[in-house]
């Protein structure tokens, strides 16, 4: 009778390891989508304030046309991306725009000392610090659901509650990797 209760006792231990492991599956899951939330949320504003920056840069540069068209082609692909991995490839192709934009401006100084501009190119920083800490909190998140969908034994909990593992959201930007340069005169 005493192995009886032994038995039932490991069962029920194993069958609540069960449980609490596939709620922390649930809980990390319902984490990595609230994180990749916040990410769209700051790539939104991103895409909210390029078209008042290309607008704002019309007025000064018109003949720079083809500038502002390949910044508009981005955001319009940026928003329109249908996965994580695509939308991470179509931000990386809105960023190095946006510099190119920020770069053009450099060459009109009635542009850079314009009020707007200036409002519109800080807001842009800070949106873009924004999406980097948001997207470092995604990572981070799903980095940890990986982990537990790859280790043993919850890996059988995972297979058996069909969770998958999930995309990080990264760029293969040489910009965004290559050393800082810094330049004295």
């Amino acid at each position: 009778m005493t192995a009886l209760y032994v038995v039932l006792g490991v069962v029920v231990l194993l069958a609540l390891s069960v449980v609490v492991s596939y709620n922390r599956f649930v809980r990390q899951r319902n984490l990595v989508l609230e994180s990749w939330r916040q990410v769209d949320v700051e790539l939104t504003r991103r895409h909210d304030l390029v078209p008042n920056l290309v607008e704002t840069v019309k007025g000064y540069a018109a003949h720079e046309r083809t500038v502002l068209a390949g910044v508009v082609a981005a955001r319009t692909a940026a928003v329109g991306a249908p996965s994580i991995p695509a939308r991470a490839e179509a931000e990386t192709q809105l960023a190095g725009s946006l510099r190119g934009l920020l770069a053009l401006a450099e060459g009109y100084p009635d542009l850079k000392a314009a009020g707007p501009f200036q409002q519109l190119q800080v807001q842009l920083a800070e949106t873009e610090d924004r999406i980097a800490a948001a997207r470092r909190f995604y990572n981070g998140n799903v980095r940890a659901l990986n982990t537990r969908v790859e280790a043993f034994p919850s890996s059988l909990v995972a297979s058996a509650g069909h969770f998958e593992k999930a995309d990080y959201f990264e760029t293969d930007d040489p910009a965004v990797r290559a050393p800082v340069q810094v330049e004295l005169t």
